[in-house]
């Protein structure tokens, strides 16, 4: 069954009906740069050792796969979790910014540009760019400035500048749209290190690749433990890169892929296909193609569209997409907490309640179902208190 699913793009970047690069003039010349250079480094022992050697030392890979006795035993299923939450900066956001970086110095950039939402990517381009000794600018909007303020000041202390963005939303869609104006304007000397599998091509393709190490790593672990193929892979999904990761590592076996976005930013459940950021995907917008606002207790996931790749997926059948509300996300942190001792991130705990919810129903008793646990929850706990006390 190998080479059936998660291929590369055609040479124009699509997947299927969704991909393509739908770029402003200006920037198709940095586009087709940035396809070169990482289809070279990508077949290239030298950076592919280089890389994965950063991400041993500095990284933390490999991230475990963590059995949860306690919660297996309560929902009658076996539970198992790929802890991204270990990986260096608190999530999975790592292995492709440093990939990234690697790529932009490659390149000969001397600068790194980064949009967040909820600053996991930000701290991460931070770091990277510290590591390699680039200048980093992160765009992140005014909401999520307040919301993950913590993160901010991480990644001022890692020697970044953190701009605000009081456009639209002030969220995670109006921040890719500020990174995007900017590195029109200095493409010379500037890479984008564009956070999930979305965008133009070559993003959603090499975004994807970086974070197959999640999906590589799982796979052999589980059959290292004789567990095998699981029945269930579950990730969140916002852009959808860390699901991409994991789903790579699967797409050709027996298992099920499941995405679970935010039942505010359902892009699958409530999008129809359209244009954003450079990509045709499916978007949650307006009969005449208006970008809708999307909400999430996340910063993360608060975005209107979803990966192409996860479009094309869905389309033919080979994912599921489903959704989970802010309710459920706060009681499957504090689930998650409380019976195996792991704060999981707003983000990671949409997956977490899917599993909760479903556990008994559409996934029969006995099933294995292993979940991508994205980030950790450091992040969310001022939040999520807030939140609980009513605050």
């Amino acid at each position: 069954m190998s080479d059936l699913f998660m291929q590369s793009p055609d040479t124009g970047g699509h997947f299927g009906e969704f991909g393509g690069s739908f770029v402003p003039e200006a920037l198709m010349p940095a586009c087709i740069e940035l396809t070169k250079a990482f289809t070279s480094a990508w077949a290239d022992p030298i950076f592919l050792d280089n890389y994965q050697h950063v991400l041993q030392e500095f990284g933390g890979r490999p991230t475990p796969i963590t059995f949860c006795a306690r919660l297996s035993e309560s929902l009658g299923i076996e539970i198992y979790l790929k802890r991204e939450d270990l990986a260096h900066t608190g999530s999975h956001k790592i292995n492709n910014v440093m990939g990234q970086a690697l790529l932009a110095q490659r390149m000969g950039k001397t600068r790194m540009i980064a949009e967040t939402g909820a600053g996991q990517h930000g701290v991460a381009s931070a770091t990277a760019a510290a590591r390699l000794g680039l200048e980093c600018t992160v765009f992140m909007g005014e909401v999520d400035t307040q919301r993950q303020a913590l993160n901010v000041f991480r990644m001022e202390l890692l020697g970044a500048k953190v701009v605000p963005v009081v456009s639209g939303s002030r969220t995670l869609k109006d921040a890719v749209n500020e990174a995007m104006r900017e590195w029109v304007s200095c493409v010379e000397d500037t890479h984008y290190c564009l956070g999930s599998v979305m965008g133009p091509h070559p993003f959603p393709w090499m975004v994807r690749e970086f974070q197959s190490i999640i999906g590589r790593e799982a796979a052999e672990q589980l059959s290292q433990r004789g567990v095998g193929t699981p029945d269930y892979v579950v990730a969140c999904v916002g852009g959808g890169s860390n699901a991409a990761g994991i789903f790579s590592g699967f797409a050709n076996s027996t298992a099920k892929l499941v995405g679970v976005e935010a039942a505010g930013g359902s892009a699958v459940g409530l999008g129809s296909p359209g244009v954003l950021h450079g990509m045709r995907s499916l978007l949650i917008q307006s009969d005449v193609g208006q970008i809708e606002e999307a909400h999430s207790i996340s910063a993360g996931l608060d975005y209107p569209g979803i990966g192409p790749e996860h479009a094309h997926l869905a389309s033919i059948g080979r994912a599921q997409y489903v959704s989970a509300d802010d309710t459920e996300v706060l009681e499957a942190l504090q689930v998650l907490s409380r019976m195996e001792g792991i704060i999981p991130a707003l983000e990671t705990a949409h997956a977490i309640a899917w599993v909760l919810r479903e556990a008994g129903r559409k996934i029969p008793a006995g099933s294995t179902v292993l979940i991508n646990l994205s980030g950790r929850g450091d992040k969310d706990v001022a939040q999520v208190r807030e939140v609980l006390r009513g605050e």
